[in-house]
């Protein structure tokens, strides 16, 4: 098992103690490998009590991850990708720093634009291009004769 910090960003690290891991049976192919040992690893993070986020970023964090928060306050992440719980466990700490690091974002607001004058007048020709076809096509079909 893994006793390391979890590095998230350049100034978001997470302590190892904050984070609990299990191990339990994988499901799906495998054979009796997968009967016998526990190779599925859950690992688990509490955003609301942990210490390695101050409080502006706890709070950025719990708004984006909303839906992937525990009524508790946890992150979980499931990994049964490998037969390796080494190689589970590993993947399910990159996951995790990824999903909080992405929660972490800020995004940039928008800044409106108008479209520029030509950009207008193209778009005015191209209507009236596809309209003068369409009555062109309708005074063809409808010749009685």
């Amino acid at each position: 098992m893994s006793d390391q910090d979890l590095r998230v960003t350049e100034r978001v690290t997470i302590s190892a103690h904050e984070l609990r891991q299990e191990a339990s049976r994988s499901g799906g192919p495998g054979g009796q490998h997968t009967n016998k040992t526990s190779t599925r690893v859950t690992l688990r993070w509490n955003a609301l009590l942990s210490r390695s986020l101050d409080d502006p970023s706890r709070q950025i964090l719990i708004t984006a991850l909303s839906a992937k928060l525990t009524r508790s306050g946890d992150v979980v992440v499931h990994v049964d990708d490998y037969r390796s719980r080494k190689r589970n466990l590993d993947l399910a700490r990159e996951r995790l720093a990824k999903i909080i690091a992405d929660g972490l974002k800020v995004a940039r607001s928008r800044r409106p634009t108008r479209p520029s004058r030509a950009a207008r007048e193209r778009r005015m020709n191209a209507k009236r291009q596809r309209s003068s076809r369409k009555r062109e096509r309708n005074l063809k079909g409808n010749s009685f004769d």
